[in-house]
C-alpha cells in the first residue's frame, strides 16, 4: 500500500508484534475510524516514502529512528550518522522506524504514546 494522499486515507504503519503498535491500532478501532495498515517490517518503506514521510512527520528522520535498536549499529550508524546514511540503513532495516506511525492525508504522527495519535482525526 502506499502513502496516503487525501485526508479521507488514513494508514497505520504496523507492528503487530509491538505493544504500543497494537495499542494505536486498537485505538483507531474503538474509534470507529476506517484505514489501511500496513506491516512495515514485511513491507519496508522505499527511500523516497521515507523522505516524504519525514515531511509529513515534519521531523527529520534521525528523530524517528530507534536508535537503542541493534540493527542501528549493525548498520554502522552512530549518533554522528547523517541523514543520508540513516535513510540508507533505514531501507535495509525497516526495524530502525519508530513505531506506529499513522499517517493521514499529508500529516502524520508516531503513536508515542497512542493518543498522539488522535490529533490527526479532528
Amino acid at each position: 500500500m502506499t502513502l496516503p494522499k487525501t485526508p479521507d486515507q488514513i494508514l497505520l504503519l504496523h507492528n503487530p508484534r509491538c505493544s504500543k503498535s497494537r495499542a494505536t491500532k486498537a485505538l483507531l478501532e474503538e474509534r470507529g475510524v476506517s484505514f489501511e495498515e500496513r506491516l512495515y517490517l514485511d513491507d519496508p518503506l522505499s527511500r523516497s516514502e521515507l523522505e516524504d514521510l519525514s515531511g509529513r512527520l515534519s521531523r527529520p528522520v534521525t528523530e524517528w529512528t530507534r536508535k537503542k535498536e541493534a540493527a542501528f549499529a549493525e548498520a554502522g550508524l552512530s549518533a554522528e550518522s547523517g541523514v543520508e546514511q540513516v535513510y540508507e540503513a533505514m531501507v535495509s532495516h525497516p526495524g530502525l522506524m519508530e513505531r506506529p506511525i499513522v499517517i493521514r492525508g499529508q500529516r502524520a504522527a508516531i503513536g508515542r504514546p497512542p493518543e498522539d495519535v488522535l490529533a490527526l482525526l479532528d
